[in-house]
């Protein structure tokens, strides 16, 4: 499923009223409102800077524990629970998002200042991987069961009979993300991989969109009540610091933690989790500065064409995409001039566009200010387009440096999150394989080039390729397909654990450990392991993938 492809369009401004007047803004306990007596929480229009309707209701410890209490409680009825259940579940929760898409996209647009069409594809995208990981869960092989039956009469020991899968490891802990206020969000990507897996889930709901994430919520909760799941496979909390968060994290009863958003906040929750009595995974996904290498020859062929590609993709959605395109690196050349110039009028041409949330842009702006006072680089292209009548814009900026300035100044390394980009230059091959060498983990690399001109450079792809999780040839970072192949996480510090993706199926083997079952007898094996093979799936038996009985 590709998502994202559409570029420019206007943001919802203007009334603040969201369509559903009766919101519930209370915490979710055990797919159960409670009330709170904490204080109330607004959501804020980063467009107008205006309140929007709906009180939302701070939690406090006491509903911390209640909530993963009950999760622990319906883990252990939900891991066992019949796979076609499972997925009957995680398609009734996309159906129930479905069934709201027009309040939901006008409430989160409201709240995030993106516009109609990008979060109607980003609904499409919520309910597509939950219906994913439905299809995954209802087939089953997904478990990875593996069967090395028993040989008494092996010499000069006999071998056991044993047998392995994968199982479910406990509650997890979701924090919802700024920029995807619904696929990385109460009911995103980490959400669906961990109900799948068997694990119950409790939502730290992002202060940016409550309004948003309560309306995901309650249809989680419907879900939850039509298909007569555990009501402990779902809480969401909301707070508008780091009070809860933490909370959550430290808990004991928590047993792994998803994140998306930037370096310091993920950061601190892997702290956290590594100095609990009994450390916990956290998966966090931090950010990149995705860079683009353009080959001499692509450029020499269509420098213009590739100019405007990438105006677009850097300006895409102001910028706030973990797979922005940040970084672009080539040799210095005649047609690089050409790029450059082309590349300064499209961005020339961009409006401004509004940021997320007030913190966000303030930011974005202090940053690419930095930049433009910076001696050390210069100002290829600014955005002339400004709408003042809209708050927490951002202008989109394209600056360049020379190779051995990028290379001395680690600080160009760092990410803007924003409308932003910088073109690093280099005199020649050599200087930019030690720029690329100079980059941390990234979560993309792209490379730009003609087909007969890639066997020239293998050393540099080599280099790519130990500094990210997913290589591209001639096409834009942005935008991400949700389906079994994707890897979207990389070397650190695009994530902590490079070794797992946040978006695709494979995403729910963050919510397993193995577990091996010896000399167990047929009736006490789960069904997963048992002769005759009653669920019909993929299985490894005596080193055969196969789906015999066997």
């Amino acid at each position: 499923m590709r998502w994202l492809t559409a570029l420019n369009y206007l943001p919802v401004v203007g009334e603040n009223k969201s369509i559903n007047k009766d919101m519930n803004g209370k915490n979710i306990i055990a797919s159960t409102y409670v009330n709170a007596n904490e204080k109330n929480l607004n959501a804020i229009n980063p467009a107008t800077g205006l309140a929007i309707e709906g009180d939302f209701f701070k939690a406090n410890e006491s509903l911390v524990n209640d909530a993963l209490a009950s999760a622990t409680e319906a883990f252990q009825l939900y891991r066992s629970i019949n796979k076609d259940l499972k997925a009957a579940f995680l398609n009734a929760v996309a159906d129930e998002i479905a069934a709201i898409t027009e309040e939901l996209v006008k409430r989160a647009a409201e709240e995030s200042g993106l516009p109609l069409p990008r979060l109607q594809g980003e609904v499409g995208r919520t309910t597509g991987q939950l219906r994913l990981f439905a299809n995954l869960v209802a087939e089953g092989s997904w478990v990875n069961a593996i069967i090395e039956t028993a040989q008494p009469d092996r010499q000069p020991l006999p071998k056991s009979d044993i047998r392995r899968m994968m199982i479910p490891i406990g509650p997890v802990v979701v924090f919802g993300a700024s920029n995807f206020p619904l696929a990385f969000s109460v009911a995103g990507g980490d959400t669906a991989s961990a109900l799948a897996s068997g694990c119950p889930v409790v939502v730290k709901a992002h202060p940016a969109h409550y309004g948003t994430s309560a309306l995901v919520g309650e249809a989680i909760k419907k879900a939850v009540e039509k298909t007569n799941m555990p009501n402990g496979i779902f809480s969401m909390l909301y707070d508008d610091g780091y009070e809860i968060g933490a909370a959550l994290v430290k808990h004991p009863l928590t047993k792994a933690v998803t994140f998306t958003g930037s370096f310091k906040g993920g950061m601190a929750l892997v702290k956290l989790a590594d100095e609990r009595e009994n450390p916990i995974p956290v998966f966090a996904e931090m950010g990149s500065i995705n860079p683009v290498i353009f080959l001499p020859d692509a450029l020499t062929n269509k420098a213009e064409e590739l100019a405007k590609k990438y105006a677009a993709s850097i300006s895409l959605g102001a910028g706030q995409f973990c797979t922005n395109p940040g970084l672009m690196l080539a040799i210095e050349s005649p047609s690089l001039t050409t790029f450059k110039k082309s590349l300064a009028d499209a961005i020339a041409a961009v409006p401004s566009a509004t940021m997320l949330t007030n913190g966000i842009a303030d930011n974005y702006n202090r940053l690419a200010t930095e930049v433009i006072n910076n001696d050390k680089a210069s100002i290829l292209g600014i955005s002339n387009l400004t709408d003042k009548d809209l708050k927490n814009q951002s202008k989109a900026i394209v600056a360049e440096i020379s190779a051995t300035e990028f290379i001395e100044n680690p600080e160009f390394r760092e990410e803007i999150f924003g409308p932003y980009s910088l073109l690093v230059v280099a005199k020649d091959l050599s200087e930019l394989e030690s720029a690329i060498s100079s980059l941390g983990g990234q979560l993309t690399a792209t490379l730009m080039a003609d087909k007969e001109e890639l066997k020239n450079y293998i050393s540099l792809l080599n280099k790519l390729t130990d500094k990210t999780g997913r290589i591209i040839l001639n096409g834009v970072p942005t935008g991400v397909e949700v389906c079994a192949s994707m890897q979207h996480g990389g070397p650190f510090p695009a994530t902590n654990d490079s070794r797992f993706t946040s978006v695709g199926s494979t995403a729910i083997y963050r919510f397993v450990r193995p577990l091996a079952y010896q000399d167990w007898q047929q009736d006490l094996l789960p069904d997963e392991l048992k002769d005759g093979n009653p669920l019909n799936i993929f299985r490894t038996v005596n080193q055969k993938l196969t789906k015999a009985d066997e």
